[in-house]
């Protein structure tokens, strides 16, 4: 990589003296002393560039070459320079690898002397906004973790949407449930008090003055921030731990990019009584949100139910599955909506046009509302609200009274379309600034309008003036406006011409009325720039008061968008509306698996029924052979209360859910070799936690417990576990295992059944029927399943030969 030298590298006097380091060497210094936990981006020329200890971290973290330059007497230093078109791409490398970034940028033109640099930004894993860093259809959260007495807050937000939230939790089960909802959210960067070391956290953790914290000081931020007397309103002012990291997300913003703020125009205050806890291990064994064998979310339930229209529509989605509820009112309300959806096949098709429509009008408001919108932004905004009141009046013709109460609450924000009509019009070229919107831009453009229109016919004047019919009138970077006449008319060149550049068709020449009409285009088009910006700006601070109605109408459609999401796929696959209730009993008849029926591309899925609770056993017992379907039935079970109680149709033939509190799953285990953990203490420890937290009203989802120790001391351990779940804990659970004695438990506990999936051996080789039937199964298989795996014969033979002994 090479670069240039400029003026500002000077570090040497007339005489030749060493004057000591550069000015710009000593501009940067003074930068990085401002920001000393950033990597500096320090702009100069085309390039971003780094030095010091920084380079050698960027050269690493973003893959390029590592140089040096000279700094007159600080001598040569590490130096690795990113493109400045290429800017996100490194930036997002950096950003992966979880470093904050401080960008300075050139704040006068390059000419004598040194160039002013000021830093206009700092960007760190969980304050993302520019949209070409952002997954579409994800939320990047900054998340703040705060300890007050026994209690932990938690709070989170995203720049980009302006969502802010909090929660706050105590008791016993404080750290768990910390833990849940730091799963659920998977932040990108966490902050934690500088004085915290004891505080599990997920994302890139970054410390932060424990002041930022301290629960006075973030309640006083906070009603300064929302322009409030009181947090009342905002529901958190009786939790001081859920201030404390909310008030510290406030300072955090304000030190890193303060025009973030504006965007946070309101507080959600979570409660832990309306949702189901599930556990990092259950969300990540169930393939909520991403597929074991994909990564991404093909093969996953997310992928299943996302047949969203916005991107924003993906996001809320993506928030359904990963926090279901356990609130019955507002799951009946979803029910009624997806139910009215799925009974008006041409409704949805008409909604799902009109939303195609709707852009992402959340993340427009963020970069309104940041400052960051351009024309294009402006016009993508315009067009997303030009389409609210045909989408409301599309939502009350359905005549279904959900749907009609739905566009009862959003606000089309009228005032703030004909603001922006007012200002921003389409053009040729994209959009621009409608004239009348600034009188002193209108005077800018029709002066460079005139000039260019000179310049158009200058060259028509010039050829008839000297008879020269082949000059031209051009332009480059370089030397700007010149006039081009070829080799056998050189003769003709009129005096006044002054000689710039010797080509190979001839020579370039420059008039004094040329530089003159170049001269008055290059101030035209600074000022026209310049009174762009300020038009933009005007907006953008006219804008800004209707943010929270924006964000209102956004969070509507995006959540209109992901129920249709979810009417569409019940509708294509035949789901059923499940009866949601408040006991303890859940019948599903005919279930299916989500995920495995979709991609069986058309052929038949074997449903299965289960009832737990209620009149029925809590417990069922699960016995059958490998690659039966006994984890596809486990999974199936769990996913269907899941989906019930995000308010979504169900793959079932009916289905009635008791509203369980926990999903909790133990199905399969790894090596944790960082922590020292087996394959066998991972699923102690899981299958641990599920004792110590679920209560009667969880749903327990166990695969083999006691498998990878020996036989013995397995089966001791796998019936000691049943008979907690049974007795103690009173939980609806399916417990599959391979150890056939234990199905002789239900003999003795009145509350468990056996159920096996059934196979038959024909020819001596096994078929799987996939039913799940009652009573225990006969045999194991095993033998015939490491045939099907290619074990060869003569080691299946001996197999059989020592079981048989």
């Amino acid at each position: 990589m090479t670069h240039v030298a400029t003026h500002e590298d000077a570090a040497k006097g007339s005489g030749g003296k060493d004057l000591g380091p550069v000015p710009s060497r000593k501009q940067y210094l003074d930068l990085k002393a401002q920001h000393p936990n950033a990597i500096l981006l320090y702009r100069l020329g085309d390039f971003y560039e780094t030095f010091d200890d920084d380079a050698r971290v960027v050269a690493r973290d973003a893959r390029i070459t590592l140089t040096s330059r000279s700094f007159g007497r600080s001598g040569r230093v590490p130096m690795a320079g990113i493109p400045h078109h290429a800017l996100n791409h490194y930036l997002g490398r950096l950003l992966g690898a979880g470093h904050t970034i401080a960008i300075a940028e050139q704040m006068s033109e390059p000419g004598r002397g040194l160039v002013e640099r000021a830093v206009t930004r700092v960007v760190t894993p969980g304050t993302v906004a520019e949209p070409a860093l952002l997954p579409a259809g994800e939320n990047r959260y900054l998340a703040a973790v705060s300890r007050s007495g026994d209690r932990i807050g938690l709070a989170w937000a995203d720049v980009s949407t302006g969502e802010f939230a909090v929660a706050e939790f105590q008791g016993a089960d404080a750290t768990t449930r910390l833990a849940e909802e730091l799963a659920r959210l998977n932040p990108a960067e966490c902050l934690v008090p500088d004085n915290v070391r004891d505080v599990a956290t997920v994302g890139y953790r970054t410390r932060v003055e424990r002041w930022h914290f301290e629960p006075e000081r973030a309640r006083s931020a906070l009603c300064h921030h929302f322009g409030a007397r009181t947090l009342l309103p905002y529901g958190c002012a009786e939790l001081p731990a859920a201030t404390g990291a909310a008030g510290a997300i406030l300072a955090y913003l304000d030190r890193t990019n303060p025009s973030m703020l504006p965007l946070l125009s309101g507080l959600r205050t979570e409660g832990n009584d309306t949702r189901v806890g599930i556990d990092a291990a259950t969300r990540r064994n169930l393939e909520l949100i991403r597929s074991l064998g994909t990564g991404g979310s093909r093969g996953s339930l997310l992928g299943v139910l996302d047949e969203t229209c916005t991107a924003m529509g993906a996001r809320a989605l993506r928030r359904l599955i990963g926090r279901p509820l356990r609130d019955l009112p507002e799951l009946q309300q979803r029910q009624q909506v997806v139910a009215a959806l799925v009974d008006r096949a041409a409704d949805r098709g008409a909604l799902a046009r009109l939303l195609d429509g709707a852009g992402d009008l959340e993340r427009l408001t963020g970069r309104v509302v940041q400052g960051l919108a351009g024309s294009r932004d402006y016009l993508a905004l315009g067009a997303a609200l030009r389409g609210l009141p045909t989408l409301l009046e599309q939502l009350r013709a359905t005549a279904a009274p959900a749907l009609s109460a739905y566009a009862g609450e959003m606000d089309p924000c009228a005032d703030v379309l004909a603001l922006i009509e007012s200002a921003i019009e389409e053009h040729d070229d994209g959009a621009r600034i409608c004239p009348g919107f600034c009188p002193a831009l209108d005077a800018a453009v029709d002066g460079a309008r005139g000039t260019r229109q000179w310049l158009a016919g200058l060259e028509r004047r010039e050829r008839e003036r000297t008879g020269i019919r082949s000059l031209k009138v051009g332009y480059n970077k370089v030397f700007g406006y010149y006039i081009e006449v070829t080799k056998p008319n050189l003769a003709l060149v009129p005096p006044e011409y002054v000689r710039k550049q010797t080509v190979a068709t001839g020579e370039r020449y420059l008039t004094a009325e040329l530089k003159d009409a170049e001269a008055r285009i290059l101030a035209a088009d600074e000022e026209i720039t310049a009174l762009e910006r300020a038009a933009l700006t005007r907006l953008g601070t006219a804008v800004t008061p209707s943010v929270g109605r924006l964000l209102w109408a956004a969070d509507r459609v995006a959540h209109l968008d992901a129920l249709l999401s979810l009417a569409s796929v019940a509708a294509r696959c035949g789901w059923v509306r499940p009866d949601l209730e408040e006991g303890e009993t859940l019948e599903i008849v005919g279930g299916r698996h989500p995920v495995a029926e979709a991609s069986l591309a058309g052929e038949a899925f074997i449903p299965n029924d289960c009832c737990l609770g209620g009149e029925h056993p809590h417990v069922l017992v699960v016995t059958g052979p490998n690659m039966g379907g006994k984890s596809t039935y486990l999974r199936q079970t769990a996913l269907i209360v899941l989906l019930a109680q995000i308010g979504s149709f169900v793959p079932a033939r009916s289905a009635r859910v008791g509203l369980v509190d926990r999903i909790f799953t133990r199905v399969g285990a790894q090596d944790d070799l960082a922590r020292g953990a087996s394959t066998f203490m991972v699923e102690m420890l899981e299958t641990a936690t599920i004792l110590h937290q679920a209560t009667s009203r969880s749903l327990v989802i166990l695969d083999e417990v006691g498998r990878g120790t020996g036989t013995h001391d397995g089966l001791a351990i796998a019936r000691a576990v049943l008979e907690d779940l049974h007795g103690r804990i009173a939980a609806r659970t399916l417990f599959a295992t391979h150890y056939l004695e234990l199905t002789a438990v239900a003999a003795d506990l009145p509350a468990v059944a056996n159920v096996h999936v059934a196979a038959i051996e024909q020819d001596g080789r096994v078929v799987f029927l996939y039913a799940v039937r009652p009573g225990p199964a006969d045999r194991a298989y095993g033998i015939h399943v490491a045939r099907l795996a290619g074990l060869r014969a003569g080691a299946c033979r001996a197999c059989l030969t020592a079981r048989i002994l």
